[in-house]
């Protein structure tokens, strides 16, 4: 029992002491590699109206010390301190893991010998200006490992938007391994912080959450894979005063360009300063960086306004549409698409006739949408088919080029849908190519929309999926538009194609659908694109660089897009939200609302129309045609003009928003009533917004016989329209107004 005892001693004692079979000790110096010193400095990066400033201490450490209007000699902040008990906590540019900093990280790395710290100095900047774009670039080192850093901010001058990106260059020995590597960190001065992000789900997207920040750590993320803005938007609002305005006080407004797994966090540290660290998801994503390669993040986009949410919103969408979105701006048809009308159950003779009344309604498109396709497993349903992409002749024997020459022989355009990154099981696809699907070995490959998900990490499926693209414009000279969807998420994620590397897998699926949407916009630069994803499950600027639309939501009801529609006019501009006219009771929700209501809520985005028009009346197809021909007058003001949102459908009863010209001549206002309990009112106030207070303005009611409104036909100024005397007068809820202001001569 004794002897028994002293082994069980002598085994507990080994256990506590590493051997060194399981762990090879360090040699450790005491001797420090020595850091250059520089001359302290600040570096501005400004645009029309509003300045980013960096401060460079003797020691070389860059911290973000303003971000806001714009003050002045950025020379005044050299000296300036933020950090607390001998500067070791200040607002680093870019903080990484180790070293001084103890807040959260944009930076982590691993090192080949396990070392986990990372201490960046600055060595040099540089500014270059092109075309109203200034882009600073400043140069960082870790001295020990020779790792560089390049933090670059790219000034959009009259917009008043920056954009943030940085390039990891490994430029040591030995490879390295990336556990966090973020696009920008953001340090803001002491405050209160009220932090605007969105929520939802299919068919519920963009819905609005508010939190006041406080000492914690807020985190906006997604670990889907695909359809990321599913759940959560790479996207934000920050009130700096602690409360939402549309109209006053300092507000930020950010988003992530990247379609993946993203992450924004929100850090108030204990000097009441709040950073914001931003960027592709770390979650299995510890990205392998050998010597000699670099690594370049994806852009996140600021901008600031002290008119409140509406200007910085204004901001962001006058930077989408020359830069963000794919001929921004740019005016796209309206169109019938045939899904919410036919779905699968569809003969050549049904679009013929679908694309006759589209014709006889005014719309300039007609779009065909899923079923066309797969002969030996045919598209009838969501179960087979997907992968492959032939004509199913047994549906549309005389083939698309057919059908897409009838629809220019009525003087429409065509469009088509595809889902090139998915595949059936109940396909030939699947059955050739079981090693290109997303799966993890020895698990079941899990079925979401009976379908299966491609691997896009793989250059062989790249170019799979590019050729759907291109097979598919290829079947007729007169399409032009494609309506691209992806209709799940990843899940039980992996890759054959990747090997042991699995780490890469989310960061290059991304970047391997970026390289097939770059091919794309090479060789069919003037195709009309929308991006789909079962409605607006892929909404960021990453996607919309390469595409000229989304698919708002999948909810077509007019009740609950007033929502949807007004959270992703926060941040992107209403020229990309496809928005239709569908059936009542609608097939989402049930809900029966007026034809005219329907109308005038998707004439807020993109006009289309997504029904079987034959079930409509005649005077059904007489409103419609008016009010696809009113929308044609004004519609220039949807796609460039500047948004007000007058009064929000979270907020009230009433809900109204207007678009206004450039130069403050024309206007369009949406009045909506959402919901009725008052008779006693006389009619709701609305304040416009953007109008020149001298000029004199015609306002005239669209697509009705008689207004319900006493000034309607009548000039009034500027002055009168935006303080207090615009009230409309509604009686029934679901009913609404559109208003056409043109300036008198």
């Amino acid at each position: 029992m004794k002897l028994r005892s002293l082994l069980l001693a002598a085994m507990l004692l080994l256990a506590a002491v590493p051997s060194e079979a399981r762990r090879k000790p360090q040699k450790f110096t005491h001797e420090t590699v020595d850091i250059p010193a520089v001359q302290p400095r600040a570096i501005a990066v400004e645009t029309a109206g509003t300045q980013l400033v960096l401060q460079v201490d003797a020691r070389g450490t860059v911290n973000t010390v303003h971000y806001g209007a714009p003050a002045g000699d950025p020379a005044q902040f050299i000296g300036f301190n933020q950090g607390g008990h001998h500067n070791f906590d200040a607002p680093s540019a870019y903080p990484t893991a180790g070293g001084r900093f103890n807040g959260q990280d944009a930076l982590h790395v691993r090192y080949s010998d396990g070392n986990q710290n990372t201490e960046l100095y600055y060595t040099s900047h540089e500014v270059q200006a092109r075309d109203g774009v200034t882009t600073t670039t400043v140069r960082l080192k870790d001295y020990v490992t020779a790792l560089e850093v390049d933090l670059v901010y790219d000034a959009y001058v009259p917009e008043d938007v920056i954009l943030m990106h940085t390039v990891i260059r490994n430029c040591g020995k030995k490879d390295i391994e990336l556990r966090n590597a973020a696009s920008a960190s953001l340090n803001l001065t002491p405050g209160k912080y009220l932090l605007t992000h969105f929520y939802g789900g299919w068919a519920t997207e963009m819905q609005i959450d508010q939190t006041l920040l406080t000492h914690d750590t807020k985190v906006i993320e997604t670990r889907r894979g695909t359809q990321t803005t599913q759940g959560n938007n790479p996207s934000f609002l920050l009130s700096c005063g602690g409360s939402f305005s549309e109209t006053d006080g300092e507000t930020i407004a950010g988003a992530l360009a990247w379609s993946g797994n993203f992450r924004i966090s929100f850090e108030i540290d204990q000097s009441d300063r709040l950073n914001i660290v931003s960027g592709i998801n770390p979650f299995a994503s510890a990205y392998p960086l050998r010597a000699g390669q670099s690594f370049t993040t994806p852009e996140m986009i600021y901008t600031w306004s002290c008119n409140g949410a509406g200007g910085a919103s204004r901001n962001m969408h006058r930077w989408a549409r020359k830069y963000g979105v794919w001929k921004g701006g740019q005016v796209n048809p309206t169109l019938l698409n045939s899904w919410e009308g036919a779905y699968f159950s569809f003969t050549t003779e049904t679009l013929l006739r679908m694309i006759d009344d589209a014709a006889s309604m005014g719309l300039e498109m007609f779009v065909l949408d899923d079923g066309w396709f797969a002969r030996e497993h045919p598209r009838n349903s969501d179960k087979a088919g997907l992968g492959d992409w032939e004509v199913n002749t047994d549906k549309i024997p005389e083939g698309i080029d057919y059908i897409a020459k009838y629809a220019h022989s009525k003087g429409l355009k065509f469009g088509i849908w595809i889902e090139p990154e998915m595949v059936n099981p109940d396909s030939n696809l699947a059955a050739e190519h079981p090693d290109w699907i997303v799966q993890s070995p020895g698990r079941e490959i899990y079925q979401s929309r009976n379908q299966w998900i491609l691997d896009l990490t793989n250059p062989a499926v790249q170019d799979f999926v590019f050729g759907v693209f291109d097979r598919t414009v290829s079947l007729s000279p007169d399409i032009d538009y494609v309506k691209w969807d992806s209709n799940r998420r990843i899940m039980s994620f992996g890759s054959p194609y990747l090997g042991d590397e699995q780490d890469r897998f989310f960061v290059e699926y991304i970047q391997g659908l970026y390289n097939v949407c770059r091919r794309m916009r090479e060789k069919y630069p003037d195709i009309v694109v929308q991006c789909c994803s079962a409605g607006g499950s892929r909404i960021d600027y990453g996607s919309m660089r390469w595409f000229n639309e989304v698919w708002t939501s999948d909810n077509t009801d007019a009740i609950t897009r007033a929502r949807i529609q007004w959270g992703t006019s926060l941040i992107y501009p209403p020229c990309v939200m496809g928005s239709h006219v569908s059936a009542v009771p609608n097939h989402q929700t049930g809900n029966v609302t007026p034809l005219k209501f329907r109308f005038d809520v998707a004439a807020a985005g993109r006009l289309g129309m997504e029904l079987q028009p034959k079930t409509l009346t005649d005077e059904e197809k007489a409103l419609a045609d008016r009010c696809i021909q009113s929308y044609k007058g004004y519609r220039d003001l949807v796609f460039d003009g500047d948004l007000y949102r007058l009064s929000s459908p979270f907020d009230s009863d009433f809900y109204s928003l207007m678009y206004v010209s450039a130069d403050r001549r024309r206007a369009v206002v949406f009045c909506y009533c959402l919901r009725f309990q008052n008779h006693s009112i006389g009619g709701h106030v609305f304040r416009m917004q953007g109008l020149d207070p001298e000029l004199r303005y015609t306002v005239s009611e669209l697509n009705v016989d008689s207004s319900r409104w006493w000034g309607n036909g009548r000039q009034f100024s500027g002055a009168f329209l935006s303080n207090g005397g615009f009230n409309p007068v509604f009686k029934k809820a679901n009913t609404s107004m559109v208003f056409l202001l043109e300036a008198a001569e």
